[in-house]
Formats: structure tokens, sequence, C-alpha cells
């Protein structure tokens, strides 16, 4: 396939950046809202999915040698949502990369904005604790617009332009986090349903994820077609070319290249088993260090998201990948030292400027990094292996809700 033009790839980033926007506002509502929509569910008479999750909970607390008070019940509750959705994840990322490669980018994002229209309709509704849940298995499963924004932008881009245009992709997170925790929070103040009262914060991320699957359709080429039928002559280059698929296969699973894949992932797996989830357990570990209020971790997490989206439009975006990613890890040990320590808000902010330093830094420049070491026929499945293995880290979930009870 012959490379996109300047002005194809433009315009294709263009609409990854928008829908990218639409999508993270989307999942980045629900963050702050995790501690008081749980406690919400708890509070239910008669509940038995979840009186049943907290005997397990309460046997998983009861195996540490420090008893563990009951009021980090939902806290904890909260990490296993986490594992859960990340768990869902690891397990359908590679699964819709290989999908993409097989029958096209577009026709993979459209069927995963489908999953995750029938999540957030389930959320709309949930006026129980199962119906939440089934939520959230539904979302896990089918998330992987951001994974699949990756590969488009990687098909129209450049190795000279890679890091930029990837920059960019991180732009719409930080964006997306900077707003979409503050709107949650203002959202769960509005109530139009007594039996769900976070009924206002569910609507308008549908309407988000309609808004968005429908500018997509309209909007978006298909950036890799999907594979067709060999037919005789393509049979004859098939057998004359086995060698140069050998040496493809190569690239992936024996040589330097493929070693440097496995290195990254691993990298990657490492990072997030320390980093996981920092942005969903901050709320907690706010609401038990201050008794920060939904619209208290809106704006914490708003303010990680702007000083990340900074960042992204400048020093991401100017710098080489490996030098971006080694500063982006510095920054996350930094961050982790003092909020062993934080005792003040200042200091709580001031630990929160060196997370989002890690936010705009690391998964990015990794990403570019896994992209220039990948086939173009199997960069959809490497991407996608990439996320997965960032993705199976389920403990640190539990591990940072626990946090504060530690300190």
């Amino acid at each position: 396939m012959a490379p996109p033009t300047p002005t194809y790839a433009k315009s294709i980033i263009k609409i990854l950046f928008i829908s990218l926007i639409f999508d993270l506002l989307s999942f980045t509502l629900i963050l702050p809202l995790f501690p008081r929509l749980l406690a919400f569910y708890r509070a239910q008479p008669d509940n038995v999915v979840l009186e049943s999750i907290f005997a397990t909970l309460n046997a998983f607390k009861a195996s540490f040698h420090r008893p563990i008070s009951s009021r980090f019940d939902v806290v904890l509750l909260g990490g296993a949502l986490g594992s859960l959705f990340s768990f869902l994840q690891a397990i359908s990322s590679p699964f819709l990369g290989a999908l993409s490669d097989r029958y096209g980018r577009r026709t993979a994002l459209l069927y995963s904005m489908i999953g995750n229209i029938v999540s957030v309709l389930l959320w709309v509704i949930a006026t129980d604790f199962p119906t939440f849940l089934a939520s959230r298995v539904v979302g896990g499963l089918s998330e992987g617009n951001v994974q699949l924004a990756i590969a488009i932008a990687t098909d129209v881009s450049t190795p000279e332009t890679r890091g930029a245009t990837l920059a960019l992709v991180g732009a719409a997170f930080s964006i997306a986090f900077t707003f979409g925790p503050m709107l949650g929070a203002f959202l769960a103040s509005k109530t139009i349903s007594l039996e769900n009262p976070f009924a206002a914060a569910a609507v308008f991320s549908l309407v988000l994820l309609v808004a968005e699957t429908a500018f997509l359709y309209w909007k978006l080429p298909e950036t890799r077609p999907p594979d067709e039928e060999p037919s005789k002559v393509d049979m004859q280059l098939k057998r004359e070319n086995e060698s140069e698929k050998a040496e493809d296969k190569k690239k992936i699973e024996g040589s330097p290249e493929g070693s440097s894949i496995v290195l990254l992932n691993l990298t990657h797996f490492l990072f997030l088993l320390i980093f996981s989830g920092m942005e969903f357990s901050l709320p907690f570990m706010t609401f038990d260090l201050f008794n920060y209020t939904s619209a208290d971790s809106g704006k914490l997490l708003g303010f990680v998201g702007l000083l990340a989206s900074v960042l992204q439009g400048t020093f991401v975006r100017r710098y080489p990948p490996i030098v971006v990613v080694k500063t982006g890890l510095a920054s996350a040990g930094i961050s982790f030292f003092l909020l062993s320590r934080v005792n003040t808000q200042l200091q709580l902010y001031v630990a929160a400027a060196f997370l989002a330093v890690t936010s705009a830094c690391v998964v990015t420049s990794l990403t570019a990094l896994v992209s220039f070491k990948t086939p173009e026929k199997n960069r959809g499945r490497a991407l996608g292996g990439f996320r997965s293995a960032g993705k199976f880290v389920l403990l640190p979930r539990f591990a940072n809700c626990l946090t504060t009870e530690w300190r």
C-alpha cells in the first residue's frame, strides 16, 4: 500500500483526535464518582451479589497480618472492579487487534463502539449493583477504541512523524482527564432519577459515545483494508515471497527486533505493575485522607490532565521517545516517594504534578517504540498484545487502594 500523503495523514489524525476526546471524556466521567457510587449500591438492602463479593473481600482482608478496617470495604470493592475491567481488557485487546489486521481498523473500531454503547446503556439503567457490574464487564470486553486509534495513527504516520503523531493521541488523553472528571463531578450533583442518582452522568456518557460512533461512521475511512481471498497470481507471489515472510516472522519472534518488542512489553507491564490505576485509585486515597467529594477529586484529576496535556503538546512531541520514556519513569519514582509522605493537600498536588509527567510520557512513547519494531501487517495484533501486557496488572489495584491503610 502506498504511503499516505501528509494531507491525508493530517485529516485522519484530526478525526482520531476528535473521536478520542469524545471517547475518553465518556470514560473519565465515572472516575471521581466511584467511591460515592459504590457506597450507594452498598446501602441498598438485600443485595445478594454485593454481599457475596464483600464476603470474598473480607476473606482477602483476613489474610493480612495487620487487621484492615471495615471502612475500607468500598475502597477494596473499587480496586476489585478496576482489576476486573483491566483483566477483561487484557483478554480482548489482542483479539481486537488481530481482527483489525484481518478485517480492517474501521470495522473493528465500530464494533468496539457498539460494545461501549451497550455498556453505558446498562449503566444508565443500573438501579442495582448486578446491572452496574454487567456494564463494567461489557465495557471491559469491548474497550478497544484507544488501541485501534493508535493502530490507525501508526498506519498513516511515518517513522519520522510517529512520535509527534502519538503525542497528539496522548494529548487527547490529557484533555479528557482534565475536563472529564470535573464534568462527571458536576453531573453527579444533578439528579434525574432517584433510583439511579448517577444517571445524569451515565446519560451524558451515552450521548458522547453515540455521537462519536456516528462521527466515525461518516468521517473515518479505512486505513488498512481487510485481507482479501488470494487469487492465483497472489498465490504465486506468496510462494515466491515465502522467504520474505519468514524474515518478517523472525522480526517478531526471534530477531533482535523481536527481542526488543518483548523487552518493551515487559517494561510496559512492570511500569503499570507499579503505576496501575493511579487515576482510578487517587479518588479513593483522597476520599480517605481528606474526605474529598466528587468535585474535589474532579479538580485533582483535572489538574493532572491539564499539566499532562501541556507536556504532550511540548516536551513529548519534540524529544525522541526513548528520552521521553526515561523522563516519565524517573518522574514515577519521585511521585510515589512523595505520595508515601502526603500529609497536606499542597503535598498531594506536588505529587500529582509528577504523576502528570509520568502520565504524559511513558505509555505514549513506549507505544511509539513498539510501532517502530513491528511489521505493518501485524501491527494491530502487536499493539493489542502491548496493551494486554499492561492490563495484566490486577493485584496492584488492591495495593493502591490499600495505600492509606498502610501509611
